[in-house]
């Protein structure tokens, strides 16, 4: 009998060795992996590179070959996605590692077309990546499908030569862009400012601020505040929290104090139509060192780049922002492969190659305290430099925000956004046309905005 125990105890140890073997690849057999991305510019070269090396290196060792099989933008990519999770007839046949973001993720996930990627990583090896941008890709089961690779946040932008001419006239200190009232408060002295330079001409003032989302600026706020903003169904807007947000938004746009614009932050800087602008850091690709101005007169400038501002009694915390990489549900073979290049892509060489110089953050700790400083002492340019600080300085004392996941976010921050340029538009034409003091205005405006 004991003989009989022991046979049987060896023989399934053989099956499960085996059926474990067969789940890796065979260096004699490859499996190829194929990849969409949407990645374009210098991160599609570095990423071409980095596919080529983990090909000819660890994939050449393990049998795993990549192969990059479609590159998109993002819109199409997610149309491509959206084609595949509804089982269009004609559409593509999904790929073994996608790009996407959580809200995309939610919808392949529902259609059993991602695996879950927990079983491919240890406890440990998760830890060493920044926790927030881990559970960003988890979705309502709890489990994670989308893999941080390339995050991002906002900074503030500011033109340091135009505010140096204002600060030297007025007195305003850059300090006091570290706040979001402080900026407030500028603008509209900036405004008063340039306005008071042809007494000739009335209301010819010029803006000072900007932002890419004012809808990020009302949820952050909110958050640092120690409030919530956005529930599934409807955003707070009729709290005294949110006053706060609504006339740091609101009130100096009234008083010729921002630009409203439906384009990026960055090409009005780029004409010198505004001083500082609220961004994404991957945004630092599209600032200069030089204005030109619409008579074709070009002005050498230099930038500052300062961490996200708080409201006056609030928490440090920043958005994060950026999609990762989810694998298709398939074989045991082919989900370990891809979720082995995630994380040989994901470690602090491969990744600090990845986003350098473009503005985007690496995902795991050791990379943000140990290798982003070696990065900042060899920056190609003094702005990336100075937003590498600004970005370094944030991970040791911010937190950051994950948005929401769930399908109507997209709706409610889109509505906010449309309806807070369309009164900021409109009051701005009332306070001049008819004469209205601002704040009189921004009242009136507030609301007709809690009833729309």
């Amino acid at each position: 009998m004991r003989m009989i125990l022991l046979v049987t105890l060896g023989l399934v140890l053989f099956l499960a060795s085996a059926g474990c073997d067969s789940d890796r690849p065979d260096p004699k057999k490859p499996v190829t992996i194929t990849m969409w991305h949407n990645y374009g510019g210098q991160m599609q070269s570095v990423m071409d590179e980095l596919i080529d090396e983990f090909n000819s290196t660890v994939g050449r060792e393990k049998g795993i070959i990549v192969s990059v099989t479609s590159i998109s933008a993002s819109k199409e990519l997610q149309e491509k996605l959206f084609m595949i999770a509804a089982g269009d007839p004609g559409a593509p046949e999904m790929p073994d590692i996608v790009t996407a973001y959580p809200k995309t993720a939610i919808i392949l996930r529902e259609q059993g077309l991602l695996a879950p990627l927990d079983e491919q990583f240890t406890a440990k090896e998760l830890d060493a990546y920044l926790p927030q941008f881990i559970e960003e890709g988890r979705l309502s089961d709890g489990k994670l499908y989308v893999f941080p690779i390339a995050k991002s946040t906002e900074v503030l932008f500011v033109n340091q030569t135009l505010f140096d001419r204002f600060s030297a006239a007025t007195g305003v200190q850059l300090d006091s862009l570290s706040t979001f009232e402080g900026i407030a408060e500028t603008a509209v002295k900036y405004y008063e400012w340039t306005d008071s330079l042809t007494p000739d001409k009335a209301n010819d003032g010029k803006t000072f601020f900007t932002a890419d989302s004012w809808f990020n600026i009302a949820q952050v706020g909110i958050a640092q505040l120690g409030g919530e903003f956005v529930f599934p169904d409807h955003l707070h807007v009729s709290s005294d929290l949110y006053r706060r947000i609504w006339e740091f938004s609101v009130l100096p746009a009234l008083a010729g104090g921002y630009a409203v614009t439906h384009g990026y932050s960055s090409d009005l800087s780029k004409t010198g139509e505004i001083v500082c602008s609220l961004g994404s850091t991957a945004g630092i690709l599209f600032y200069g060192d030089s204005i030109t101005y619409p008579d074709n007169t070009i002005e050498a400038v230099t930038y500052n780049i300062l961490p996200y501002p708080v409201f006056r009694g609030g928490k440090k915390i920043a958005i994060q922002r950026g999609g990762g990489m989810c694998i298709k549900r398939s074989t045991p073979k082919k989900e370990y492969a891809a979720a082995l290049f995630l994380k040989w892509f994901t470690q602090p060489e491969q990744n600090m190659r990845f986003v350098y110089s473009t503005g985007y953050l690496p995902v795991t700790k050791e990379a943000f305290e140990n290798n982003m400083k070696q990065e900042i002492y060899t920056a190609k340019t003094p702005n990336l430099k100075k937003l590498l600080e600004a970005a370094t300085l944030m991970y040791g004392e911010y937190d950051f925000l994950i948005p929401p996941n769930y399908e109507q976010f997209d709706g409610l921050s889109k509505a906010y956004e449309i309806r807070l340029k369309q009164l900021m538009s409109l009051g701005r034409k009332s306070v001049i046309q008819d004469n209205k003091a601002p704040s009189i205005v921004g009242e009136e405006l507030y609301g007709v905005f809690i009833n729309l």
